[in-house]
């Protein structure tokens, strides 16, 4: 279909939108006003991980458009925990655990929308956190039906599965419809957004406040991203790409991107980019060794998006003199431990690699090394008892592990 809106286009020509209710109707609305949309986030960790970066670029997007923009943090509903995805409960968090989490957040999302103009963050623990229960029950609980429920992947996959579904995460769906009500009737919200597995709590949503309210609303959803191998996307052998610096290096992150496959280039451009999509077009058409350049410049770009232009600069020349100088550099994850202990070989490669966390365990840190993945000072590791004392006069060495994980080994005499 042909959209009008500005907002709507621009998602749509870069691969936002999976499913819409009615969107005939909101492309209508939104290219004669300005609307209140939201996605919610749950607060399970001090830092969002790169599985969220798709919202986040939906509230820039929006944001960008100059659409009142709220992320949603769910200070009451992590205390539930989001079945969607899931095939275990997740672990109870307690209020202050929470409280830590979201302050630390509030940086990420100072990178996506602007907090100083139309952009809000809201605790749907505000209202949450003071609800009687059985007025709830009585108000909301009796607008949905179970049958509806049991439709909605989420809670099918999980019983499908045989998983145990506790009734305290079958509540987190009335509680996520009873937000888009709270959005709707106090902030005039009209649009959730969020990822496709989100789907039927969204519709949830719509539906009471058709009951409760008698307006209308929407509802949008993406994609889930995966990685090459169709896993989901914002894990990796080590575990998670952060977007918080405390949790993950700028490099580190940068690399995340470089080393992307080749045929993911252009979908990533489009999802976590700002170039237009005529620039985007040039750079998938690289092939072979040129495709590295386009990968630099997503790097960068998704660095600089997430974290700042001085992260990204800082990143891209920690890389440059890692790969294009082959020189090492201090801000690559380091470890020191004594000439002595390497000659004698108390300190393996094992153990270095696990200082420096650069592979996920000591086992897989030997199967790298006898498919030759693991590199000393750029020559492939080859000693059969696993030792290092051949570099035991040198003051440093680098590891390589794969082509992502760089790390320094500094030795005091």
């Amino acid at each position: 279909m042909k959209l009008k809106s500005e907002f709507l286009r621009e998602i749509h020509s870069r691969g936002f939108i999976y499913q819409s209710s009615d969107i005939e109707s909101l492309d209508s609305l939104i290219s004669k006003k300005k609307i209140t949309a939201y996605i919610g986030f749950d607060i399970t960790s001090e830092s969002l991980h790169i599985g969220s970066l798709v919202q986040l670029m939906l509230l820039h997007w929006l944001d960008t458009y100059d659409h009142n923009t709220i992320a949603l943090v769910g200070g009451g509903t992590t205390l539930v925990g989001d079945p969607s995805g899931k095939d275990s409960t997740r672990k109870i968090m307690t209020i202050k655990e929470i409280s830590m989490n979201i302050k630390r957040i509030e940086k990420t999302f100072s990178q996506f929308i602007n907090l100083s103009g139309k952009g809000s963050i809201i605790n749907n623990y505000e209202w949450l956190g003071n609800l009687n229960y059985i007025e709830f029950l009585r108000d909301v609980g009796s607008k949905l039906t179970l049958n509806k429920m049991l439709t909605f992947e989420s809670v099918k996959n999980r019983l499908d599965r045989e998983q145990p579904l506790s009734f305290l995460e079958f509540n987190y769906m009335l509680l996520q419809a009873y937000d888009f009500y709270y959005l709707r009737k106090n902030y005039n919200c009209v649009l959730q957004m969020g990822g496709s597995d989100q789907w039927g709590n969204i519709i949830n949503g719509i539906d009471l406040i058709k009951k409760m309210l008698n307006k209308k609303a929407y509802a949008l959803t993406s994609p889930l991203i995966t990685n090459a191998d169709g896993s989901k996307m914002g894990k990796t052998a080590k575990g998670a790409i952060w977007l918080d610096k405390i949790k993950l290096s700028n490099f580190e992150f940068y690399q995340f991107w470089r080393n992307i496959a080749d045929h993911d280039v252009s979908k990533f451009l489009k999802l976590f980019t700002k170039i237009s999509l005529n620039e985007i077009k040039k750079l998938s058409e690289l092939k072979d060794k040129e495709i590295n350049e386009a990968k630099k410049i997503l790097a960068f770009e998704v660095t600089k998006i997430t974290r700042g232009i001085k992260s990204a600069k800082e990143a891209e020349d920690i890389a440059n003199n890692i790969f294009n100088k082959k020189t090492l550099d201090e801000r690559i994850p380091t470890y020191e431990i004594s000439s002595s202990d390497i000659k004698k070989s108390n300190f393996l490669i094992l153990d270095a690699i696990e200082k420096l966390n650069l592979s996920k365990s000591r086992s897989d840190t030997k199967r790298l090394i006898k498919s030759k993945g693991i590199k000393v000072n750029n020559e492939v590791f080859l000693s059969p008892d696993l030792s290092l004392k051949a570099y035991y006069k040198l003051s440093e060495i680098k590891l390589s592990v794969g082509k992502k994980n760089i790390g320094i080994l500094k030795i005091k005499k």
